[in-house]
């Protein structure tokens, strides 16, 4: 493992989503990450565990904590750790043995990161819930969508991931400058709703109506929009400055026209219907138009630019993201493939000095 995290120790109580891929992420950047699995299957929703990528870079040790031995191991793990990530309902960590008081009375260094949905505390901590419903009520998710229709779901990355792990990483990581031990709650609400800061702002300042698909950023501008082409597939348009929008109608074929126009929105969908998105990509590659394809997941590996870049790679026969972001001194990589529940328990705890 290489990366800016590199000696950096963290324990992962095995869970799926958020807290997963936020320590994939400490992997991604160097840390040393041994997730304790459970004895037995694991969750229907990770499917076959060699193609886990929210488990790659990691090591697995078995930890039975509904038995005095499983959670021994894991409070004597947490004693060489600096840091321990579980994504568990408030207080089943308490319950099986394994909370912060009796982590923290075994290593008081120890940063102790909490991912739920809802929080630690609150009326509705306890109570079960999924992505959706944290975007719903943080207010991230009603913006989402077209005027007269339904809100739009992002799938799960607006919340799970942008509002969840990512919020879990950064605490972590802020926990450890302070050097001293202490617990880190993240919950997806709060980060969902810290991400819609901006949009606060300019609902408070009126420059944003409080309503679905009639704002600027939000499909209520022609401009900035995605646009069917002749094959069914789609661009995106988001030429919000005048001298991008310029540049835009010129190669559409539009030049003249203004963003106020009326039927702006009508002309351009007419324009874009005539050439499949392949005639298109190449008609606006390399200008400032601001105009992308929208390109599957399938498709996005094979994009000269991010080819380019490296943004994808491949491992074991699987294409997947590469770690990011990117650092001039200390470049991460990709480390150990997804691991297998078990399979590094005897090495973890040699290397550990728990053997």
């Amino acid at each position: 493992m290489s990366g800016p995290l590199e000696g950096l120790r963290v324990v992962e109580l095995a869970g799926i989503g958020p807290a997963p891929f936020a320590a994939m992420l400490l992997a991604d950047l160097g840390a040393d990450v041994v997730r304790v699995d459970r004895p037995g299957p694991g969750s229907p929703l990770s499917g076959d565990p060699a193609h886990d990528l929210l488990n790659r870079g990691k090591r697995s040790v078995l930890a039975d904590l509904k038995t005095p031995a499983g959670v021994d191991r894991v409070l004597a793990l947490a004693t060489r750790a600096d840091v321990l990530i579980e994504g568990w309902r408030p207080g089943v960590a308490e319950r099986l043995g394994v909370g912060p008081d009796e982590a923290l009375a075994r290593n008081p260094r120890l940063v102790y990161g909490r991912m739920t949905g809802w929080g630690q505390d609150g009326p509705l901590a306890t109570t079960a819930g999924h992505d959706i419903g944290y975007l719903a009520l943080s207010g991230a998710l009603h913006p989402i969508g077209r005027a007269g229709g339904p809100p739009q779901v992002p799938v799960n990355l607006l919340g799970d991931f942008a509002g969840g792990s990512l919020y879990l990483v950064i605490g972590v990581l802020s926990a450890l400058r302070s050097g001293h031990g202490q617990v880190v709650d993240a919950a997806i609400v709060d980060g969902a709703a810290h991400l819609t800061t901006m949009l606060s702002g300019l609902l408070a300042s009126g420059v944003w109506r409080d309503e679905r698909g009639v704002n600027l950023l939000d499909t209520g501008a022609p401009f900035y929009d995605v646009y069917e082409t002749a094959d069914g597939r789609h661009m995106s348009v988001g030429a919000l400055e005048p001298k991008f929008f310029a540049e835009f109608a010129r190669l559409l074929g539009l030049e003249g026209v203004s963003q106020s126009d009326g039927d702006l929105r009508d002309r351009v969908a007419a324009a874009f219907s005539g050439r499949t998105r392949e005639e298109w990509s190449k008609v606006f590659a390399g200008s400032d138009a601001c105009v992308a394809p929208v390109l599957s997941l399938a498709e996005a590996p094979h994009d000269a630019h991010l080819a380019a870049r490296g943004t994808f790679t491949e491992r074991d026969g699987v294409v997947q993201p590469a770690p990011a972001p990117r650092f001039s001194r200390t470049p991460a990589s990709l480390g150990r493939p997804p691991a297998l529940p078990g399979r590094h328990t005897d090495e973890v705890l040699a290397e550990w000095g728990l053997a």
